[in-house]
C-alpha cells in the first residue's frame, strides 16, 4: 500500500464526518447568512462565559445587599445599600481606627500603597531586563527560562519557598550567620515584611512582562538604529526618542495586567505573611475573604460590598489607562 492511499484510507472516516456535519451548517449559512454563522459558533462560548462570570458577578452584587451570616440567599435578609453605607462609615477616611471598619480601610491603605511601589518597581525591573536579554548575550535563551522560571510556579509554592527563606530559622539568616551578622526575624518587623511581600511578588511575576516587553522590543525595526547610531545619537536620546514610543502598547499592556494582578493580590502574600504582623501585610483580597469565610463573625454581604467596590476601581483605572494609551497613539499618528 502506498504512503497516498495510507493516508486516504486514514482520512476517510474523517471526511465522512465531516460531510454529515457540513450539511446543517450550509443550510444555517444560507438561512442566517455570515453574522449568524458568527453567532452560532460564538454561542457555546458566551454561555459558558454567561454561566461561570457573569452570573457570579450578579449574584455577588445580590449579595452585596444581603444581611446576616447564612450562606444561602433564601436565608439571608434584604438590607439595601447598608453593607455599602458600613464600609464608608467614617469620621476621617485617612484614619481607619476611625472607621467603623477599620480592617477595610487599613486594607485599602496597605493595598494603594502596594500596588504603588510594586506596579512602579515590578515595570522598571521588567523593562530593564527585557533591554538587557534583548542584546547579544550567550546563552540568551537559557537566561530568558530563567527568569519566566518562577511564572511557572503556583503562588502557594512561591509563597512557601520564600518563607523558608526568610523565617528567622531560614536560609538568609543561616547565610547572614556564616559571615558574622546576628539573625533578623524579616517576617515579625512590619517595614521589612511589607517591603518582602513587594519583592517576592516582583519575583514571581514580572518573568511574564518581561516576555511582553521583549517581544515589543524584537518588533522595533533594526533599521531605526542603525540610522540612529549613524547621526551619532546618544543611546540614551535613541531610548526616549525611539525604543520608548515604540515600546508604547506593549508598556500599557504590562501597565493594565500588573495593576490587576496587583490589586488582586493574596495568595502568596497569605502563605508569606498571613496579613501579619497585625494587619501590616492586609491586602484587599484577604480581607474579602476573611470577611466572607474565614471569619468567626462572618458576613458573606460585607465582603461582597467590598469585591463590588474593589472591581469597580479596577474597572475605572483600566479604562483610564485605556484612554491614556489612545490618546498617545492618536498624537502619535498626527
Amino acid at each position: 500500500m502506498t504512503k497516498t492511499a495510507f493516508s486516504s484510507l486514514l482520512m476517510a472516516p474523517v471526511n465522512a464526518l465531516m460531510r454529515i456535519v457540513d450539511a446543517p451548517l450550509r443550510r444555517l449559512q444560507k438561512a442566517t447568512g455570515i453574522s449568524g454563522m458568527a453567532a452560532f459558533f460564538l454561542a457555546p462560548n458566551m454561555l459558558i462565559f454567561g454561566i461561570f462570570v457573569l452570573l457570579p458577578l450578579v449574584i455577588n452584587f445580590v449579595y452585596s445587599m444581603t444581611g446576616g451570616t447564612a450562606f444561602f440567599l433564601s436565608e439571608r435578609s434584604f438590607v439595601g445599600g447598608e453593607q455599602y453605607a458600613r464600609l464608608f462609615s467614617c469620621v476621617d477616611y485617612l484614619d481607619p481606627m476611625s472607621c467603623q471598619e477599620d480592617a477595610f480601610w487599613t486594607a485599602v491603605g496597605n493595598t494603594f500603597w502596594f500596588v504603588l511601589l510594586q506596579v512602579s518597581l515590578m515595570i522598571l525591573a521588567s523593562l530593564v531586563t527585557a533591554l538587557i536579554l534583548n542584546r547579544g548575550l550567550v546563552a540568551r535563551s537559557f537566561w530568558r527560562a530563567v527568569f519566566f522560571f518562577p511564572v511557572l510556579l503556583s503562588p502557594v509554592v512561591v509563597g512557601l519557598i520564600w518563607k523558608w527563606i526568610l523565617q528567622r530559622q531560614g536560609l538568609l539568616n543561616y547565610i547572614l550567620y556564616q559571615f558574622g551578622a546576628e539573625p533578623y526575624s524579616w517576617l515579625t518587623d512590619r517595614t521589612w515584611t511589607f517591603a518582602a511581600t513587594i519583592g517576592v511578588s516582583i519575583w514571581a511575576h514580572m518573568g511574564l512582562y518581561t516576555l511582553i516587553l521583549l517581544a515589543g522590543l524584537q518588533a522595533i525595526p533594526k533599521d531605526l538604529y542603525e540610522a540612529a547610531e549613524m547621526d551619532g545619537t546618544r543611546p540614551a536620546r535613541v531610548f526616549w526618542r525611539i525604543t520608548l514610543p515604540l515600546l508604547a502598547p506593549n508598556l500599557l499592556v504590562v501597565v493594565v495586567l500588573a495593576l490587576i494582578k496587583a490589586v488582586q493580590v493574596f495568595d502568596e502574600v497569605y502563605v508569606l505573611t498571613g496579613g501579619g504582623p497585625g494587619t501590616s501585610t492586609l491586602y484587599l483580597t484577604q480581607y474579602i475573604y476573611e470577611t466572607g469565610f474565614a471569619s468567626a463573625l462572618r458576613n458573606p454581604g460585607l465582603a461582597a460590598a467590598a469585591s463590588i467596590l474593589m472591581g469597580l476601581v479596577l474597572v475605572v483605572l483600566t479604562l483610564l489607562q485605556l484612554g491614556v494609551g489612545r490618546r498617545s497613539e492618536n498624537k502619535g499618528k498626527r
